[in-house]
């Protein structure tokens, strides 16, 4: 055949292709579920894994609870490599009734490439074929040697070869644990066989890829991976090793295209958003790479390989609390890992945490004892503990494993000073300093590190030696001068840091120290003029003119600090920082509408740094000015056109200002860029739930429940429409799935409120009462179940005992104090007085609080003081209609009948109900 007629061949396989797709929806609306059972198992036998997949998603839609199809749906994802979805299917197929030891192994594997090791083990422990059946030995086999247990997985292997001679999976087994005890030629051994017993079999081919890697024979791994991929070319898992080592050797390239590939099999494959994530912090991309793991841990919040690459990225994005939590997740399910352990050492070192650091680093050690940054790591561990004995002793380890890095040596010199052995002290520096010329001096190292230890004297003695080496260093100058500061010898310190500036005129550090000292000697004026002295020469310098202002500002001269800021936000308007100290200054006078100008300028000429337009729309946004804020937003959303959560502060922007028709524009658009944005989900349906589009809102609860399977935010949605609709009956369910999810006290009170609307108050209580008990220090349903009581029941002790329990933990708690206060002025008690006052003061305009303590007031007969706060209250809150009632009431009693009876009239026309309206009706007769 012709090249041409082989090209032509080719498109109509293709077209055809392509034909059989857009069939298989087509044709799936007239089809029986069993049709497309039968028509998805003959794509998989042929190896068209699409297919299958589709026709049984079109099964599924037609019979949701097909067990057959939620099981063989299953098994497909687990051949494609979508181990999270595998494992969903199998068990909504388990609990339709499928025999679970039918489907064990598929559980099992979808199970082990999600790296849940001991869950293996549970699932597969009961099963009679657990210790004869090849298959299943060799995924327990694997499991024992994920989680360390070498022995008990070279027996697993070994029994299923017993069972099946050319087991691939065993025979990979047994290479995995010799490659394990390092015998690398029975690994190579048994991956061979594994490879020419079973040439068809992608595993042993994708395991002798991996294999060839960590030798570092690359060019064999990824002609393993690509014969994997002739095999099976959809094979998700092969595309992404293979990214994966494309990535390792900067073919970025090569990588885009193997995971472009495995996304137009499976978009939402966790393994595709990962092997994203690590494309994008392999060229430092932290943001995008954070963003492609939250898609990953939203799914599957137990992958490990995401856990443990997201405590990477937060790290290198800085965020060392996030990334000690991730790496503390991983750890707890993969403890052996030394990469894991020394990153969280490393975290720990660098949160000041030694003591912490020191076991993991230690445990690390026992896996790998030659690691010589692991050596250097403890005896930097020892040094923050200053146990310098055994941080020697560390250092001297990894000096030895590692002559040539001169920072080992500087680490042992340290440690050696930390002992009082100066002279081994200086003499590792010296190694270090002669190992890499560039280093930073040993001198510097030995006085900083005294100066670090207090050791005030010894820093002296060795800034004394540097010196003498290093006589033109002002840095030196300016050590011996900190010394002196902290040994509180003023005109010694005075000398040195003179001394400095004079080798150095610009030299800033030292200049700073010499204005501190004037400062403390109480010559403002002094510092000044080095500062400006500063300008004279520099008239640039931005250190010099922020330090003018800071110390105009702590002299309480605010006009000062003002001038130099602008000044140095003049020289540099692009400075960020600059920006946000005349901000602050601007706020901090009391000109808000000229922090205000000022940022909307600088954005005008940053119009690219979205940090600075979003610094200007919360300005805007706390300040008042919503349609400024609006229009800040809008732009923030138009130069970031691709986030979803700069498209939700527009449509949060437009609810601020009540405009629901562009929020809900806002949303829509939020949605089409992350269909799964929650909050923009949660605002849609509360704009839906407003307007009383009841099935919409429904459908969002849905969709919620679908994606956040985790989550009770579908359910709660769910409830609250239904609630809505007057339908307790099924909002007592919903509410019930979400406590399953998440049990709460707000969720509880919902529930609480949806029990009662169906007529089941005892159960009600009983709820509130186990939930309380269990829960003792739960003030939010403690102030809940309080005001209920008061409010519904009129059990006035009770309420005040929950008040109380409130109260104890939160003592400023407003509306607990507001509450108890109302409960004691109806038991006609005079400690209401006394908590009134205590809500009023705390909350300041509050009609509702205002309203209690004028009524106590009234009922005291301090009605001169009661008469302004109700009058206040009512203009506040005029639709508040008890409080306008009482008000009327305090009228009467100061005599001013006709203005009591205008109130009266106003509150009890047609129409209008509120709790006192009788009261007020006869009140209304009786003037």
């Amino acid at each position: 055949m012709s090249h041409k007629n082989s090209k032509r061949t080719s498109i109509a396989m293709l077209s055809a292709s392509a034909v059989l797709l857009a069939s298989l929806g087509a044709c799936s609306k007239t089809q029986s579920t069993e049709k497309l059972l039968a028509e998805a198992k003959q794509y998989q036998q042929k190896g068209d894994s699409k297919a299958a997949i589709i026709q049984l998603k079109n099964a599924l839609q037609k019979d949701p609870d097909n067990k057959d199809a939620r099981f063989l749906l299953g098994s497909i994802y687990n051949e494609t490599g979508d181990a999270v979805s595998a494992e969903k299917e199998i068990r909504k197929a388990i609990s339709l009734g499928v025999n679970q030891n039918l489907v064990v192994m598929d559980l099992a594997k979808s199970l082990l490439a999600q790296g849940q090791y001991q869950k293996v083990l549970d699932e597969t422990d009961k099963d009679p074929k657990s210790k004869t059946d090849a298959t299943l030995l060799s995924l327990r086999g694997n499991a024992y040697l994920a989680l360390g247990k070498t022995t008990e997985a070279k027996t697993a292997f070994e029994q299923a070869l017993k069972d099946k001679e050319s087991d691939p999976d065993a025979l990979i087994g047994l290479a995995k644990q010799a490659f394990a005890n390092k015998d690398l030629a029975g690994a190579n051994s048994f991956s061979d066989q594994a490879v020419t017993k079973n040439p068809k079999n992608t595993a042993a081919w994708l395991f002798k890829g991996d294999l060839m890697r960590v030798q570092g024979k690359l060019d064999e791994a990824l002609t393993a991976y690509g014969e994997t991929l002739k095999l099976q070319p959809d094979n998700i898992q092969a595309l992404l090793v293979r990214a994966n080592l494309e990535i390792s050797l900067k073919k970025f390239d090569e990588a885009k295209k193997d995971i472009d590939a495995a996304k137009k099999i499976a978009s939402g494959n966790i393994l595709v958003n990962y092997t994203q994530a690590l494309f994008d912090f392999s060229q430092n991309k932290n943001t995008a790479a954070q963003e492609s793991l939250q898609q990953v841990i939203r799914v599957a919040p137990d992958y490990m390989p995401a856990v443990l690459l997201s405590g990477a990225v937060q790290y290198a994005a800085g965020s060392t609390k996030l990334a000690e939590q991730d790496l503390r997740k991983y750890l707890s399910k993969v403890p052996n890992s030394v990469y894991a352990q020394k990153l969280l050492a490393a975290i720990l070192l660098k949160s000041n945490q030694p003591k912490e650091a020191i076991p993991i680093i230690e445990t690390a050690l026992k896996i790998t004892p030659e690691d010589s940054q692991l050596m250097a790591m403890a005896g930097e561990s020892y040094m923050m503990t200053r146990e310098f004995t055994k941080a020697a002793e560390y250092f001297d380890k990894a000096s030895a494993l590692a002559p040539q890095q001169s920072d080992y040596h500087t680490a042992l010199g340290m440690s050696k000073l930390g002992q009082g052995d100066g002279s081994q002290a200086i003499a590792e520096l010296e190694k270090a300093v002669n190992l890499d010329e560039k280093s930073v001096k040993a001198g510097v190292l030995l006085i900083m590190t005294h100066l670090k230890l207090k050791e005030y004297d010894k820093a002296l003695a060795a800034a004394k030696v540097t010196e003498k080496e290093q006589p033109e260093n002002p840095l030196i100058q300016n050590l011996k001068g900190g010394i002196y500061l902290n040994k509180k010898d003023i005109p010694n310190a005075r000398l040195s840091f003179e001394k400095a500036v004079s080798l150095q005129a610009n030299f800033f550090p030292a200049i700073a120290n010499l204005a501190r000292l004037d400062v403390l000697e109480k010559k403002p004026e002094a510092a000044k003029k080095r500062f400006e002295a500063v300008l004279e020469k520099d008239k640039k310098s931005l250190p010099a003119m922020t330090a003018l202002a800071n110390l105009a500002v702590s002299n309480g001269d605010n006009e000062g600090g003002k001038v130099w800021l602008e000044r140095a936000n003049t020289e540099s308007p692009d400075n960020l920082s600059i920006i946000q100290m005349l901000t602050t200054q601007y706020l901090r006078m009391g000109e808000n509408a000229k922090a205000l100008t000022f940022v909307k300028k600088a954005s005008v000429t940053n119009q690219k740094n979205p940090d600075l337009l979003n610094l200007l729309a919360k300005i805007q946004t706390v300040t008042g000015d919503k349609a400024a804020a609006l229009d800040s937003y809008t732009k923030l959303a138009a130069l970031l056109p691709e986030s979803p959560a700069a498209q939700y502060q527009v449509a949060t922007a437009y609810m601020t200002m009540g405009n629901e028709t562009a929020a809900l524009e806002a949303l829509k658009k939020t949605l089409r860029l992350d269909e799964k944005f929650l909050d923009a989900q949660l605002a849609m349906a509360s704009l839906d739930l407003k307007n009383g589009k009841f099935d919409e809102a429904l459908t969002i609860a849905k969709q919620l429940q679908k994606q956040q399977e985790k989550s009770p935010a579908g359910f709660l949605i769910e409830g609250d429409t239904q609630l809505l609709q007057k339908k307790p009956s099924l909002a007592v369910k919903s509410y019930e799935q979400a406590m399953k999810l998440s049990a709460n006290g707000p969720i509880l009170i919902k529930l609480h409120n949806a029990l009662i609307a169906d007529a089941k108050t005892k159960e009600a209580d009983a709820r509130i009462g186990q939930w309380l008990k269990d829960h003792p220090d739960d003030g939010a349903v403690h102030l809940y179940w309080g005001t209920y009581q008061l409010n519904t029941q009129k059990n006035r002790t009770a309420a005040i005992e929950q008040f109380q329990l409130v109260l104890k933990n939160e003592p400023n708690n407003i509306p607990a104090l507001n509450n108890i206060a109302w409960a004691y002025s109806e038991q006609k008690d005079k400690k209401a007085i006394e908590y009134a006052e205590r809500a009023y003061k705390l909350s300041g305009d509050s009609p509702a609080i205002m309203d209690t303590l004028a009524w106590i007031l009234l009922d005291q007969g301090d009605t001169a003081r009661a008469l302004p706060l109700l009058e206040k209250a009512s203009n506040l809150q005029p639709d508040a209609l008890e409080i306008r009632y009482h008000f009327a009431v305090a009228l009467v009693k100061t005599g001013d009948k006709a203005k009591a009876r205008k109130e009266l009239e106003n509150i009890t026309t047609p129409g209008k109900s509120f709790a006192k309206l009788d009261e007020a009706k006869t009140l209304l007769k009786q003037l």
